[in-house]
C-alpha cells in the first residue's frame, strides 16, 4: 500500500527499561533534629526524650523520611535511634541522611529487586525522560547490572536512542 505508515519502533525487538517504574511514590519529608537539642548542639538526655516523646509523629504519615541534623552538633547514635523508632510506626521508611540519601536508599532497595536476567539476548532501551525524578546514579546502576545480560544497551527514547552497549559478534 502506497504511503502506509509503519511504526518501525512498535514493531522492534526493542525493551524499554523505564526507571521510573521503581520510583517509590509518596511524600519525601525532612526531619531535623536540632530543635530537639539544648541550643541545638547538645543532646541532655533526659529533654531530648521528652522532646520525641511529647512530638507530634503523625504528621509523617505515609512519607518516605530523611532523618538529619542540621547543626555541627555531635549526636549519639541512640538519639537518631530513638527518633527514627517513634517516626516508623507512621512512615514508609525512614533513612537517617539527607534528602537525597533517601532517593538513593529508595532507588537502590528497588533496583535490587529486579531480575536483570529477564534481559538476557535482549535489545536494551534504558528510558531517559520520565515524569518522576530519576537521580542520575541511577542509570549507572541500571547500565551497569545489565550488561552482563542484554544484547545491546541504549539511552534514551526509541525514535533517538544514544548507544552505550552492543555485544560482539561470535
Amino acid at each position: 500500500m502506497k504511503g502506509e505508515i509503519i511504526n518501525k519502533v512498535a514493531n522492534s525487538s526493542l525493551i524499554t527499561f523505564n526507571l521510573e517504574d521503581y520510583y517509590k511514590k509518596g511524600e519525601r519529608k525532612a526531619f531535623d533534629i536540632s530543635p530537639f537539642l539544648l541550643e541545638g548542639i547538645v543532646v541532655r538526655e533526659k529533654e531530648f526524650r521528652k522532646s520525641v516523646k511529647e512530638f507530634d509523629w503523625s504528621q509523617f504519615e505515609n512519607s518516605y523520611v530523611a532523618l538529619h541534623c542540621s547543626t555541627d552538633a555531635i549526636v549519639p547514635s541512640w538519639a537518631f535511634m530513638l527518633v527514627s523508632l517513634s517516626i516508623v510506626p507512621f512512615a514508609k521508611q525512614v533513612v537517617h541522611g539527607s534528602l537525597e540519601d533517601l532517593e538513593r536508599e529508595l532507588f537502590v532497595e528497588a533496583l535490587s529487586k529486579v531480575a536483570y536476567e529477564d534481559y538476557k539476548n535482549e535489545r536494551v532501551i534504558i528510558k531517559g525522560c520520565s515524569q518522576y525524578p530519576v537521580p542520575e546514579f541511577a542509570y549507572t546502576i541500571v547500565a551497569q547490572r545489565l550488561l552482563p545480560f542484554a544484547k545491546s544497551l541504549m539511552f534514551g527514547e526509541a525514535c533517538s536512542t544514544v548507544p552505550l552497549y552492543k555485544e560482539k559478534r561470535k
